[in-house]
């Protein structure tokens, strides 16, 4: 760091995605052999249940003939897959798919997504949408009307840190370790206020209650995703889309929650970059302010716990549909499944509170704002 020290947020772009050695970049880190687990890949009704939402939008939208479904970080494609065979059996709506667009920049989970859709047979090919990828959604044509899905996508952006001093906020740097120091690196305060205090962690105190502003010693925000979230809203109002958000945190800001996990386990954020995922809970509370000042014609719903949305989805009725041609272990694998997507508590954390995701993860949508409000919000 010949420059000085960067921000957390540079640190964390670096380590995710750096061409090289980034985490994200050369290898599979999902699954039960990967470094951590989503919930497509804990069950397939995850993904099926995502499709009905995806038919009950398309339906609120008037049952357009050129739709696109767009995924932002579709990891290894299993919720796109189990969603296009779910609803493959609905011809009307299966016909009106004009493409379907996965926004990955990783060329080894692009790798893996195209083999799992097309390892499914009838998903993709003869008679079937388009599989179009792109490294940004600036890239998905403009076309039609379209329906986002961003699953577990917006806690994988950099995040900023702060702390409050008696000189006011200071950023959180990451800078050179003394040469004894195992880490290598070290977290420091920035002497003085950086650009990103004056444009984020301003903006985030001014959203906020002055009592609220008061408790925090420390405040964590992402200016990635913001600006996603706005271009978001912006393609949604301008192609009378929508969109579903599904990721961790709550409707309200963080002090600090940024953490590795390597191997299911979490560990130090410093430790060896590059071989461990780097991760914080989303502010849901922000990204709806940050679409309300937007001026886009644009409107958030939610979020809502991922329990209570799956459940309002049909994951019940749809589970007792698998139990009947299961065998005993199929079916214990059902029932555990499904039990972790919609349990736990609103302090489970992915690698650490296994015992659910049902509260922790929050669902939240965007539509233009003249729509009826979607299904089950």
């Amino acid at each position: 760091m010949g420059g000085g020290p960067i921000s957390v947020a540079t640190y964390m772009k670096e380590v995710l995605t750096n061409p090289t050695h980034g985490f994200y970049m050369n290898r599979d880190v999902l699954g039960s052999s990967g470094d951590f687990v989503t919930s497509p890949e804990i069950s397939q009704v995850f993904g099926e249940l995502i499709g009905i939402w995806t038919m009950l939008a398309w339906e609120q939208m008037g049952c357009p003939r050129d739709l696109r479904i767009v995924e932002l970080g579709p990891g290894r494609g299993t919720l796109m897959a189990d969603l296009l065979r779910g609803t493959a059996g609905f011809s009307k709506f299966a016909s009106s798919l004009r493409g379907i667009h996965l926004v990955e920049i990783s060329k080894a989970l692009r790798a893996l997504q195209e083999a799992a859709l097309r390892a499914r047979p009838g998903l993709v090919g003869e008679g079937r949408p388009q599989v179009c990828w792109h490294t940004s959604l600036r890239e998905v044509p403009k076309d039609g009307r379209l329906v986002i899905i961003a699953h577990e996508f917006l806690d994988a952006l950099p995040v900023h840190q702060f702390v409050k001093t008696d000189k006011g906020w200071r950023e959180k740097m990451i800078d050179v370790a003394e040469p004894h120091d195992p880490l290598h690196f070290r977290f420091v305060l920035a002497a003085n206020a950086t650009p990103a205090v004056a444009l984020l962690a301003n903006k985030r105190l001014e959203w906020m209650e002055q009592t609220e502003q008061e408790k925090l010693k420390e405040l964590e925000a992402s200016a990635h995703t913001l600006a996603l979230v706005v271009e978001v809203a912006e393609r949604v109002a301008e192609q009378k889309g929508v969109a579903l958000i599904v990721d961790y945190g709550r409707d309200g800001p963080y002090e600090m929650s940024l953490r590795g996990i390597r191997d299911h386990r979490v560990v130090n954020v410093l430790e060896s970059p590059g071989t461990a995922d780097l991760s914080a809970h989303v502010d849901f509370s922000a990204l709806k302010r940050a679409v309300e000042e937007s001026g886009k014609d644009a409107i958030v719903h939610g979020p809502i716990s991922q329990g209570h949305f799956l459940k309002a989805m049909g994951l019940e009725a749809r589970l007792e549909t698998l139990l009947q041609a299961a065998t005993p272990a199929q079916a214990a694998a059902l029932r555990s499944g499904c039990e972790r997507l919609v349990g736990g508590s609103e302090d489970a954390r992915q690698e650490e509170g296994v015992e659910g995701m049902g509260e922790v993860y929050k669902v939240m949508a965007v539509t233009p704002r003249e729509v009826a409000e979607p299904i089950p919000f």
